[in-house]
Parts: C-alpha cells; sequence; structure tokens
C-alpha cells in the first residue's frame, strides 16, 4: 500500500485502481474529487468511486483488496445504489466503490475523462454524466455542485445531453436539472 498516514486517501485510491484495473472492472471516479475537477472544488476525506461492477465482482474484489479493510454494504429494492464495497486502511483513509447507480447510462464509462496523476491515467466521470447524477442525487450540496458545473462549463456544456441523461434517473432529477439551467 501506498499510504503511510492519514489525509492520503487519493493514495488509496490508487492502490484500488491497480486492482481494478487488473480485473479489467470499467470505473468513474465521483464525489468531491470529480467535483474539483468539473469546477466544483471542495475538500474531501475519502475518495469515491462508480463501478461498473455486480455484487460477485464485489466479493472478489474483497480478496483481492487484502491490505486494506473491507466491508461489503448491500442496498435494499429502493436503494438506487445496489451496494457498496468500504475500503480503509489503518490511518483513516477511505476508498467508497460505488457497485452502479439506478439510471445510469452504461455509456458514461465510454464519457469518462482521464486524467494523468502519479504516473498513471485516472478516469473521471464525464462532466455532463456528473451533473445528471449531482440532480439525481438532490441533496443541496449535490446541487451546489451541480450549479458550479454547470457555470464553469459555459458554452462547451452539451446542453442536449444533459437533459437525457437527467431523465433517465427519474421526474426530480430532470426538473432539479431545469431549475439549475
Amino acid at each position: 500500500m501506498r499510504t503511510t498516514r492519514s489525509g492520503e486517501s487519493l493514495l488509496l485510491l490508487l492502490d484500488a485502481l491497480d486492482v481494478l484495473d487488473s480485473r479489467m472492472v470499467l470505473y468513474a471516479v465521483i464525489g468531491a474529487l470529480a467535483a474539483s475537477l468539473h469546477g466544483a472544488v471542495r475538500a474531501s476525506l475519502d475518495a469515491d468511486l462508480l463501478l461498473s461492477a455486480d455484487i460477485r465482482d464485489a466479493q472478489n474484489l474483497q480478496r483481492d483488496f487484502q491490505a486494506a479493510r473491507t466491508e461489503l454494504a448491500l442496498g435494499d429494492l429502493e436503494d438506487p445504489i445496489p451496494g457498496l464495497l468500504k475500503l480503509a486502511d489503518g490511518y483513516g483513509n477511505r476508498v467508497d466503490l460505488l457497485l452502479g447507480l439506478r439510471g445510469l447510462e452504461p455509456q458514461a464509462f465510454s464519457r469518462t475523462v482521464e486524467v494523468p496523476f502519479q504516473g498513471r491515467t485516472v478516469r473521471f466521470i464525464g462532466r455532463e454524466d456528473f451533473i445528471a447524477m449531482k440532480a439525481f442525487a438532490g441533496w443541496p450540496l449535490d446541487l451546489v455542485d451541480a450549479e458550479r458545473t454547470i457555470l464553469a462549463a459555459g458554452p462547451s456544456l452539451d446542453i442536449k445531453l444533459v437533459p437525457r441523461l437527467a431523465k433517465q434517473y427519474d421526474r426530480q432529477a430532470s426538473e432539479a436539472l431545469d431549475r439549475l439551467l
């Protein structure tokens, strides 16, 4: 493991990416790290990943994350996240791996933004997918992230794609996005 003290969740994220890449699991960085990339800079003590994986994949990943503590939590039928694999080290660094997201278009993984970091390429959720996800989440901080991302994007925002993506989540996401736009 790369971590040597607290405050190094990005290094734990890199360890997680090594495992995901070895298993060829599609992923996208989301959460505060993606918000920062897309123009809504804020701090966070953990890192969040969205995976194209199911529960069986998560159980296999748990075995691969031998050097870190893991906890697999399963969502119920109404939960938009079918499962969450929590990864932590002895220093309090954390990475949360979401096992999909109801309403997410599978092509979101082909629209990721590749960013060089620490000698490797890290895939972040694309801007339009990020905005739609934040509208779906609907919490005040999520809506602020979406609004800041929209403002930072300016005229380069794909104004036709974002509403289509939000609509795939649910009516509330679509309505929240309409208010932001």
